[in-house]
C-alpha cells in the first residue's frame, strides 16, 4: 500500500497535517460561549443556534478542547476556558440541589434530569482547566468528584448509574456503557492530574466489566442494561438510530474502548501479564469493530451501528466514529509497532481528508449517509470539536497519558 506522506504516522509531514486541521478547529469554534457561558450549538460554519438549549456536556467540551487550545498557544484560548468555566460554574450548575442540569433553554429554563454523561465530562473539563491553572477550575474539579462519587459511582458493582432526577430522588432504571466509557475517560484524566490513583482504579474495575461483556458477546460490547446489569440486547430495535442510545452494536464505541483500555494499560501500576492482556483486548476490539464497521456496505467510511451478528443497520457516517479511529490506530501503531495499524491510519486519515473534513466553511461534517453526503438526521450542524480535535493531537502524543497533560508536556 503506498502511503502519502501527509498520512504516514511519525514523519514530519504528518505531523504539519495533523497541527494544520488542529489549528482550523480551533479557530472555528470561538463564537461558542453564551452570555452566562453556556456553550451554544454551532451551525454549519460556526455561527451559534441560539434558538437550541445550551447543553453542559457540549460546554465541557468546548471548555477542554479550548484548554488543549491553551497549551499548544492557540491564541484567546484561556478567555474561551474562562467562559465555559463561568457556565459550569453559574447558569449549568444546581446551586440548590447539587450537580449540573442537562441543559439550559434559550429562554432561561432548566432541563434539570442530572446525566452521568454530562458529569463525567465536568470532570473531565475541569481537570483539563485546573491542569491550564484557569481561575475557579480546581474548585470546579472539587465538585465534579465530589457529586460523581456520591450520585454516579456503584462502589458496590464498580460501574456508574446513568440518570437521576433533578432533585437526586428518582434513579433512571437504565443503566448503559456510552456514560461509562466516560467515565473512564474522565477518570484517567482526574488521576492524571491530580495524582489520586483512586480514579484509575475505578477506571480498571469497569474495564474488567467492559472486557467480559464483550468477550461472551464475540468482542461486540453490549451498549444498554437493565437495572440490575442485565443484558438489554433489543433496546432501541424500533428506533435504531437513536441519538444517545442506538440498538446493537455501535463499532465506534468498540474502537473507542480500545484506546481507553490500551491507555489504562499503559498507566496503571499492573502487572506485565495483565498488561499484555489488555493490550491483546483492545486489538481484539479493534479488529472487530473494524472488520464490521468499515468499507462494510460498498464505500468507504464506519458505518453508525450494526445487529449482533455483524450486519450494519445505520449506515449512516458519524464524525465522531471516524475521529477515534483515528485515535485508535495511532495508538496500536505506538504499542504494538505492527504494520497493520499504519495502514488503517493512513486509510482513516485519507478518508476524513477527502469526506469528514468540511474544506469550505471549517470543522468536520458531524453526519454522513451510506453514499458519504451530507446528513442532518442524528446530529445537525457541527455542535462541538471535542472529538475532531482529539483525534489531532493523540497521534503525536504520549498514549499512555490523557490528551491534557500531553498536550502541555510536548506543546502539540
Amino acid at each position: 500500500m503506498q502511503i502519502e506522506a501527509k498520512y504516514t504516522l511519525g514523519v514530519p509531514e504528518n505531523k504539519a497535517w495533523l497541527n494544520e486541521q488542529r489549528d482550523n478547529l480551533m479557530n472555528f469554534g470561538h463564537a461558542f460561549p453564551s452570555p452566562g457561558g453556556g456553550s451554544y450549538w454551532l451551525g454549519d460554519d460556526g455561527t451559534p443556534w441560539r434558538d437550541r438549549n445550551r447543553e453542559t456536556w457540549i460546554t465541557c467540551r468546548m471548555t477542554h478542547v479550548y484548554s488543549l487550545a491553551a497549551f499548544v498557544g492557540h491564541p484567546g484560548a484561556e478567555a474561551l476556558v474562562d467562559a465555559g468555566l463561568r457556565g459550569l460554574r453559574g447558569e449549568l450548575h444546581d446551586d440548590a440541589n447539587g450537580g449540573w442540569y442537562a441543559a439550559v433553554t434559550p429562554e432561561g429554563g432548566r432541563i434539570g434530569t442530572k446525566q452521568c454523561y454530562a458529569h463525567a465530562f465536568v470532570l473531565l473539563a475541569s481537570s483539563s482547566a485546573t491542569l491550564l491553572g484557569r481561575p475557579g477550575a480546581a474548585e470546579l474539579l472539587a465538585d465534579a468528584q465530589d457529586v460523581f462519587l456520591k450520585r454516579f459511582w456503584d462502589d458496590e458493582v464498580d460501574l456508574s448509574v446513568d440518570t437521576w432526577n433533578e432533585d437526586f430522588t428518582e434513579l433512571d432504571p437504565y443503566r448503559g456503557l456510552n456514560a461509562n466509557m466516560h467515565s473512564v475517560e474522565a477518570f484517567l484524566a482526574v488521576s492524571d492530574v491530580t495524582g489520586d490513583e483512586s480514579w484509575r482504579e475505578r477506571a480498571g474495575r469497569i474495564i474488567d466489566h467492559v472486557i467480559g461483556w464483550a468477550e461472551n458477546n464475540n468482542w461486540r460490547i453490549p451498549e444498554h442494561f437493565h437495572e440490575d446489569w442485565s443484558l438489554d440486547l433489543e433496546c432501541n430495535r424500533d428506533k435504531p438510530d437513536d441519538q444517545f442510545k442506538p440498538y446493537g452494536a455501535t463499532p465506534g464505541h468498540g474502537i473507542e474502548w480500545a484506546r481507553l483500555i490500551t491507555q489504562y494499560a499503559l498507566s496503571a501500576a499492573i502487572a506485565d501479564s495483565k498488561k499484555a492482556k489488555l493490550i491483546d483486548v483492545a486489538e481484539r476490539l479493534f479488529h472487530r469493530a473494524v472488520a464490521d464497521g468499515w468499507d462494510a456496505d460498498g464505500a468507504p467510511g464506519i458505518v453508525y451501528t450494526t445487529d449482533w451478528e455483524g450486519k450494519p443497520v445505520v449506515h449512516d457516517r458519524m464524525h465522531w466514529t471516524l475521529a477515534e479511529a483515528i485515535n485508535t490506530s495511532s495508538t496500536l501503531v505506538r504499542v504494538t509497532g505492527k504494520p497493520e495499524y499504519v495502514e488503517h491510519y493512513a486509510e482513516f486519515l485519507q478518508y476524513a481528508d477527502e469526506y469528514v473534513i468540511d474544506h469550505v466553511n471549517g470543522s468536520w461534517f458531524h453526519q454522513l449517509d451510506r453514499n458519504n453526503r451530507l446528513l442532518n438526521t442524528v446530529w445537525p450542524g457541527k455542535s462541538d470539536l471535542y472529538h475532531a480535535t482529539q483525534s489531532m493531537m493523540i497521534p503525536l502524543n504520549d498514549s499512555s497519558r490523557s490528551i491534557a497533560p500531553a498536550a502541555k508536556q510536548s506543546g502539540y
